[in-house]
C-alpha cells in the first residue's frame, strides 16, 4: 500500500488518480484550492482518502498541508504534481498579468510542493510524478507561455532525478498528448490582446473546436501512471497517447538533422590545439 499526496484534484487527472488510487487500497491525500469541490471524493473510500486545501503558490498553504498529511497517514511515498493550467495566445499577445500568474502555479507551486515533501519521500524512497505535457516537449506558436511552464518542469525533473536516483527516490516525467479532461474547458486562459498579425499561429480557436472531442482516455492514462508509479525501473519521460509520441519522435528528428547539419562547423569553437 502506498501513500499518496496529489494537488489540483479538483478536476481532470489529479481527480482521476486520486480516485484510482484509492480504489486500489492505497492511502490518498488529495487536495484542491477549493477543498469543498472534493470532499465527496473521500466518502465511499472509508478513510483510505482525506480531502485538503492546498494552494500551491502560497508556501504556508502547502506547509499546512503537507503537515496534516504527514500527521493523518505518516511519511508520503508519491507525489503527483498535478495542480496547473494553460494559456492560449501570442507571446507579444500576453501581459505580465496574464504569464506570471501561469508561471507561479504551473512551476514555482510545483517547487515549493516538491521541497516540502522531498524530506518525506527520501525516507520512504518514494517517486515524484510531474505532470508535464507534449507541450512540455517541443514548442507550438499560440502557446509558448505554456510551452516556457512545461519545459520549465522537464528541465527540474531531469535535475531533481539526477539529485534524487543516488538516494532511492525516483522521477517521472508524465507528458499527455489531449486527452477528454477538463484542460480545455476550466483549465483555459487566453490572452485578452488579440494582434491580427498572429492570426496565422493562433490557438485561440483550439479549444472550441476540440474540447469534448479529445481523442485520448484519461482512465486508460491514469492505468498507465499507476502502472509507471508501480514499475521497479519507472520512466523519467512517459509520453501519453499518439500525439504526444508524435511530438516527441518529430522533435528528435528536427534536433538530429540541425546536429547533424551544423556539427562540422559548430564544434570548432575551442581555442587553437585544445
Amino acid at each position: 500500500m502506498k501513500t499518496w499526496l496529489i494537488t489540483g484534484c479538483s478536476s481532470g487527472f489529479g481527480q482521476r488518480l486520486a480516485i484510482a488510487a484509492a480504489a486500489r487500497g492505497d492511502q490518498v491525500i488529495a487536495t484542491a484550492r477549493n477543498v469543498e469541490a472534493i470532499r465527496e471524493m473521500a466518502r465511499p473510500f472509508d478513510g483510505r482518502m482525506v480531502t485538503l486545501p492546498l494552494d500551491v503558490t502560497h508556501a504556508a498553504s502547502v506547509s499546512t498541508a503537507v503537515a496534516k498529511a504527514l500527521e493523518t497517514f505518516g511519511d508520503i511515498d508519491v507525489l503527483v504534481n498535478n495542480a496547473g493550467y494553460g494559456l492560449f495566445g501570442a507571446i507579444e499577445e500576453g501581459t505580465p498579468e496574464e504569464y506570471r500568474p501561469l508561471f507561479e502555479v504551473n512551476v514555482f507551486g510545483l517547487i515549493e510542493t516538491t521541497r516540502a515533501v522531498l524530506p518525506s519521500l527520501r525516507r520512504k524512497r518514494g517517486i515524484i510524478v510531474n505532470m508535464s505535457s507534449g507541450a512540455g516537449i517541443a514548442g507550438h506558436g499560440g502557446g509558448g507561455y505554456y510551452n516556457a511552464t512545461k519545459f520549465a518542469v522537464e528541465g527540474l525533473s531531469e535535475a531533481l532525478a539526477g539529485e534524487l536516483s543516488p538516494l532511492g527516490v525516483r522521477v517521472v516525467l508524465v507528458e499527455p498528448g489531449p486527452f477528454r479532461t477538463e484542460f480545455l474547458g476550466r483549465s483555459i486562459s487566453v490572452a485578452a490582446n488579440e494582434m491580427q498579425e498572429y492570426a496565422a499561429s493562433s490557438r485561440r480557436q483550439y479549444r472550441e473546436t476540440n474540447n469534448g472531442n479529445q481523442a485520448g482516455d484519461p482512465d486508460k492514462a491514469v492505468a498507465v501512471i499507476l502502472q509507471a508509479v508501480d514499475a521497479e525501473e519507472p520512466p523519467l519521460h512517459l509520453p501519453l497517447g499518439p500525439i504526444a509520441h508524435g511530438i516527441a519522435e518529430r522533435k528528435l528528428a528536427a534536433f538530429r538533422k540541425d546536429i547533424d547539419t551544423w556539427r562540422d562547423v559548430s564544434i570548432e569553437t575551442n581555442f587553437d590545439g585544445v
